[in-house]
């Protein structure tokens, strides 16, 4: 199988190079081919060029794992947003449907308005809060009404060793500073990079090996999210106390951390309160059991100590 994947630098991008590699040939494009793909662009800032791009390759399947992220600055830049989250993967999905390929795109919890306790589920009506989810919402509506051989995986708080994300910056600022103040009001759940893309080459590989009519009957929106919930807060203290443990130099222990609420903790865009996501329509399609959302937060952290404690050594 030829698998074109969008994106390849970013956290789940990043992960998706090593869990696609068993299914086939995957052709990481950026915003330049190398090799025999030199030429071609997986750029959704240059959409024609994209298009043709797909046309040449002509993959089985296309995992999209980039967009526009900047959540903030989407407010002031609303249609550099809407040209990449919607126009481009509308773009993206006709070139999918004409080599007739699987289109995997990921998109967020932020196409929901924040309200209420309960975890979302995927039938739950849409009401983003701010520019970024709105652009995300167009790009799925783009997908649905153009390519029926598709998966639109929602995803929450995403995170990594690899990349900037609030993990990483809750353990610099932790060795940095005695004292934290972290928002308390926000509830959902960390979902590590590599669960995201372990769970995509599973559910890709499930699709290519079912009957047409049974892989037709899998297509549509799944929110992948793992077990349980927790706020920002409550996470921050997870991860330093993990810190702790493994012997990480850290200065702001977890007790010291203080609960804020959003409202003093100002942002361009407007944060949903409820990020809660309800996986159990994935688990049940795809016969997963996903993991606790502490497993990869400690799993993270270990191996960012291990990797700070050997270069240490070598230095």
């Amino acid at each position: 199988m030829k698998i074109v994947l969008l994106g390849p630098q970013g956290q789940v991008g990043w992960e998706l190079q090593r869990s696609l590699a068993p299914l086939g040939e995957v052709i990481a494009l950026g915003r330049e081919g190398h090799g025999q793909y030199a030429g071609l662009t997986g750029d959704l800032s240059q959409p024609d060029a994209l298009v043709r791009s797909i046309a040449q390759i002509r993959p089985q399947a296309v995992v999209n794992a980039a967009a526009y992220t900047a959540v903030d600055q989407a407010e002031a830049e609303r249609e550099r947003a809407f040209a990449i989250n919607a126009s481009a993967v509308g773009a993206l999905a006709r070139a999918a449907h004409d080599c007739d390929a699987w289109l995997v795109h990921y998109s967020t919890d932020y196409v929901f308005d924040g309200t209420g306790t309960q975890p979302w589920r995927e039938s739950d009506a849409t009401r983003p809060v701010n520019a970024y989810g709105q652009s995300k919402l167009a790009g799925e509506e783009a997908i649905r009404s153009t390519h029926a051989r598709h998966l639109i995986l929602r995803c929450s708080w995403v995170f990594e060793a690899w990349g900037q994300n609030f993990l990483k910056s809750i353990l610099r600022a932790a060795q940095q500073r005695d004292q934290l103040r972290v928002v308390a009001d926000q509830h959902g759940a960390p979902t590590r990079a590599a669960l995201i893309a372990d769970v995509t080459a599973h559910a890709l590989r499930t699709l290519c090996a079912a009957p047409d009519a049974e892989s037709r009957a899998l297509a549509g929106t799944y929110h992948l999210s793992p077990r349980g919930e927790t706020n920002w807060h409550a996470y921050a203290q997870r991860i330093v106390e993990q810190a702790a443990q493994h012997g990480l130099p850290i200065k702001a222990r977890a007790a010291a951390i203080e609960p804020i609420a959003s409202a003093d903790y100002p942002t361009a865009a407007k944060r949903p309160h409820n990020s809660r996501m309800d996986a159990s329509r994935l688990e049940r399609a795809f016969g997963l059991t996903l993991p606790p959302w502490q497993q990869g937060v400690d799993a993270v952290v270990a191996e960012l100590a291990a990797l700070a404690t050997a270069t240490t050594r070598s230095a």
